[in-house]
């Protein structure tokens, strides 16, 4: 598959172009950028320098499965919010299926306190949130966080990534206000695929991501 960005810098400043020209003279004090870490937030960070935004993280965890962590069947975002696949049942008896969601409940605390310093999210009621991720495989986190921004009571949910599947693009376009993605490959599998320079990003990295100015 072509490799269509440098790296999450790159990927980022593309992605923020396409959401200033969208949302055109909207007032900086009405957006809020939400990154999902850890990948999320180099990219999360050149959208909110863009539009002038208040940036944060929000902190959202896919459920893995057991015998193949790399899949989940869903995710968890940090106020509870969750997406749970219908055919999870089928396949984890009910109490692996809590087992999981409080383990990652915890990371996710962790998260919190190691990433955001345990500081609450930025007031998410009344405005125009604009979610931002390094790109969508099933989505699944990023479906977790919508629910979370609509139970805040947002005024508008904005989805904006680099890639993302065909079917998850779909699904995500439905529950989302709007979803801005600049690349839908055909036998897309992994958001990897698509970067030239591709890591798992560490904590310290995105610590200095949220360390930068706007």
């Amino acid at each position: 598959m072509r490799k269509m960005f440098e790296d999450r810098e790159d990927a980022g400043k593309q992605v923020a172009e396409a959401v200033a020209e969208r949302l055109g003279g909207a007032e900086p004090k009405d957006l809020l950028v939400l990154a999902i870490p850890r990948g999320g937030a180099e990219v999360g960070y050149w959208v909110a320098r863009k539009l002038g935004a208040r940036f944060s993280l929000l902190v959202t965890r896919k459920l893995p499965i057991p015998d193949n962590p790399e899949t989940g069947f869903g995710a968890i975002a940090e106020d509870g919010s969750e997406f749970v696949s219908p055919d999870a049942a089928m396949f984890l008896p009910e109490g692996d299926i809590e087992r999981i969601k409080k383990e990652q409940k915890e990371e996710i605390k962790r998260r919190v306190n190691a990433l955001r310093g345990g500081r609450p999210l930025p007031q998410v009621k009344g405005r125009t949130v604009v979610l931002v991720d390094d790109g969508l495989a099933t989505g699944s986190t990023m479906l977790a966080s919508i629910r979370m921004c609509r139970n805040k009571k947002a005024k508008k949910v904005i989805v904006a990534v680099p890639v993302a599947g065909r079917d998850t693009a779909l699904e995500i376009g439905r529950l989302a206000d709007e979803l801005i993605v600049l690349e839908q490959p055909p036998f897309f599998r992994a958001v990897a695929q698509v970067y030239r320079n591709w890591h798992d990003v560490q904590d310290e990295e995105v610590l200095e991501v949220m360390g930068r100015e706007i």
